[in-house]
């Protein structure tokens, strides 16, 4: 199966792309920066898009599942509020992708997970911050970057046809919608 990974150079990119390698997949890893592995696109630039979405098309096809949040159904704080429409426009770009690329076998899928450890979120749930985030998931902790990666190897891999648009929660019921 080729798969497209987007943000693959750390955190939940990274494990994934190493679990779909790991399983005998082909997946193509994108990063800001790009490496020999990775293409590359800084998604701040209003061309990069485009480019990763044509040399996807034209190295792989098959099937795309970005990363989204729980913040793009739930909202986050107000100092955040930029990173939760920038969510919820991937939630959009998911939905409209699978609408629109279905009929040439493209599917299009999200997973939307709530607080995930990795490095960029280690340290701030080691601090201060970290008791008032569990106490907001009544699984009582937050996910690891495995956990979501295997979300994203079912919907690139197992997850049926029908099922692309599709976004999957996992936040640990700290949203239910």
């Amino acid at each position: 199966m080729n798969i497209l990974i987007t943000g693959a150079s750390r955190g939940i990119g990274a494990a994934t792309l190493a679990l779909l390698e790991a399983t005998g997949h082909r997946p193509l890893g994108h990063s800001t920066m790009g490496s020999d592995t990775l293409i590359a696109g800084d998604l701040a630039d209003p061309e990069a898009p485009r480019g990763i979405w044509e040399t996807a098309l034209n190295e792989l096809g098959g099937r795309i599942v970005n990363v989204v949040s729980r913040a793009a159904f739930r909202g986050d704080s107000p100092q955040h509020w930029h990173y939760s429409a920038s969510k919820a426009g991937m939630v959009g770009m998911t939905r409209t992708i699978a609408r629109g690329y279905a009929g040439d076998n493209i599917l299009c899928f999200g997973v939307a997970p709530g607080f995930t450890v990795s490095e960029m979120t280690e340290e701030y749930l080691a601090g201060r911050g970290g008791s008032k985030i569990i106490a907001d998931i009544p699984l009582g902790r937050v996910a690891s970057t495995d956990e979501i990666a295997e979300i994203i190897r079912w919907l690139s891999v197992d997850a049926p046809p029908s099922a692309t648009g599709t976004i999957i929660d996992a936040n640990g019921a700290s949203y239910v919608r």
